[in-house]
């Protein structure tokens, strides 16, 4: 068995004396592990950097054994944020929460798609803080728990919408919310594409989507803590510049 294409790094851990096992994501097989022999080496360590872009080549005997990777780096995304804390705490931020909300070998092609993009963005782009949350609404999308931000859920009206139900996901508008205004999440507008005005906004857009992945998505997995390294990239945009780039 074997396959070839490109994908993103999104986590390696060292596997005996020389080799890594690494997790990948890519466009046809989805989030996918395989071993990279003297992937612990020293030449090795600056290739296999979360969010790095890899031409992948995976062999197997069977198709249910883990299988070995050969390597070859794309683009190393980690070197061009290195000196950007947020920046770098986003790239690591997508990739835990990839591995983490996937299941093994199901491809999702819209959202590897999207990811490219995001880190891509993140590499380059000053305005990435915005891609960022754009990109949450769409893993959780993909995973089954998108919100609906079209119409409040109480009057059906499209106008004036300003909470979100932490239950449902349905937008909520402010004559619909009443004396419930207290119990529901913040709508932003920069959960409806404007783009961000200040850092705060973006951190308010970014509470409400972590509802969600810690109350409902986490939750579907067991109940699991999302990766720490989401709450590193909250803390690294808290502590940044009042305007989100």
């Amino acid at each position: 068995m074997e396959w070839r294409g490109e994908g993103i790094l999104l986590a390696a851990r060292r596997h005996g004396e020389s080799a890594a096992i690494v997790e990948v994501f890519t466009e046809g097989q989805g989030r996918h592990a395989g071993v990279v022999p003297g992937g612990a080496s020293r030449r090795m360590a600056p290739v296999l950097q979360p969010g790095a872009q890899l031409a992948l080549h995976w062999r197997a005997r069977l198709d249910a054994h883990i299988g070995t990777l050969a390597v070859e780096p794309l683009r190393a995304r980690a070197a061009a944020v290195m000196a950007d804390p947020p920046a770098l705490a986003a790239l690591a931020a997508a990739c835990a929460l990839l591995a983490f909300a996937l299941p093994e070998r199901a491809p999702h092609p819209g959202l590897y798609r999207a990811t490219v993009a995001l880190l891509d963005a993140v590499a380059g782009l000053p305005d990435w803080p915005r891609a960022y949350l754009a990109w949450e609404l769409r893993l959780l999308e993909e995973t089954g728990f998108g919100l609906d931000l079209a119409s409040c859920a109480v009057t059906g009206e499209r106008a004036d919408l300003a909470f979100v139900s932490p239950k449902s996901g349905r937008a909520v508008s402010r004559a619909g919310a009443g004396a419930w205004a207290g119990r529901l999440l913040a709508l932003p507008p920069c959960l409806a594409g404007v783009p961000p005005a200040d850092r705060a906004e973006l951190l308010d857009g970014l509470a409400t989507t972590g509802h969600f992945l810690d109350r409902h998505l986490a939750r579907s997995l067991g109940d699991r803590p999302l990766p720490a390294a989401r709450a590193r990239l909250l803390a690294a945009l808290a502590a940044g510049p009042g305007r989100p780039g």
